[in-house]
């Protein structure tokens, strides 16, 4: 498959590109890391991690990150996009702990047990990684859903019993009403209204909480479930402008465009071509 939305990389005592040390960025994508042995520090959302052996570490768009320093490195890294996601035709992957991330962690410690599943399924990942063919979207979804599933058991182990803000319980809510209500409300003020605050309230909020405006979220689950809709179905662009709670093809069109870079039709044809 292509390595655009899927990547897996090893460092054994070699490093990453360092010239972002210290450097605030976002990434545009979800990445898991375990690591066998570090020396080194970072910084997520303002909270530092001193990186520890056979630990898992994670993050996915939005939060900010400072790489603070780095002197040793034997790790393994997924990375995949949310367009990667967005191929699960049950979407049970996006609604996993792990993937929303409700508690705002970022590192998960394993035991000599969970350091032996992890490996074994990291194992089975790379071979399938570096083995394209008919069947390995297949594959790697079957993997990774068994391993971030056993990953999301022990984020809930470790992490369910820390409270939440007030402010991060108002962004879960507001994803959750979007997850019902995006294909028929596609403002801001819709949400807001439904958790009864004011629309510029719930926009400070989840960019705050989140580091994007809300409706880049509203915009990015419509995306989501078109990309799901051009890919495993033959619906007509008109049926899924539809479908989408849009009322015309044009418009549609062009939004999906602005927010993908590609037409509806080119992203059908290339990703039929790119996973089937």
């Amino acid at each position: 498959m292509g390595n655009k939305n899927f990547r897996v990389y090893h460092y054994e005592n070699t490093f990453p590109n360092l010239s972002d040390l210290l450097i605030p960025h976002r990434k545009d994508h979800y990445l898991f890391v375990l690591i066998r042995k570090a020396i080194g520090r970072q910084w997520i959302d303002m909270t530092p991690y001193n990186l520890k052996e056979n630990s898992v570490y994670f993050t996915g768009p939005g939060p900010i990150i400072v790489k603070e320093e780095l002197k040793q490195l034997w790790s393994t890294g997924i990375a995949f996009t949310s367009e990667f996601l967005s191929f699960q035709e049950s979407a049970s992957l996006s609604k996993l702990p792990l993937i929303l991330n409700p508690h705002s962690g970022y590192e998960l410690l394993l035991c000599e047990a969970d350091i032996d599943f992890v490996e074994d399924m990291i194992k089975k990942i790379t071979v399938e990684y570096h083995h394209p063919g008919e069947w390995q979207q297949r594959m790697l979804t079957a993997y990774m859903t068994v391993l971030l599933t056993y990953l999301s058991r022990l984020y809930t182990e470790q992490y369910n019993d820390q409270e939440l803000s007030a402010d991060k319980v108002l962004m879960n809510k507001f994803q959750d009403r979007i997850n019902e209500c995006f294909l028929e409300r596609h403002e801001v003020a819709d949400y807001a209204s439904m958790l009864n605050i004011s629309a510029g309230y719930l926009s400070e909020v989840v960019k705050v909480q989140s580091g994007k405006p809300a409706i880049k979220h509203i915009h990015d689950r419509l995306v989501l479930e078109a990309r799901r809709l051009l890919f495993h179905t033959d619906n007509s662009l008109k049926e899924i402008t539809f479908d989408l709670g849009f009322s015309d093809a044009s418009y549609f069109s062009r939004f999906f465009k602005r927010e993908t870079g590609v037409t509806p039709a080119d992203y059908r044809s290339s990703t039929r071509k790119m996973y089937q």
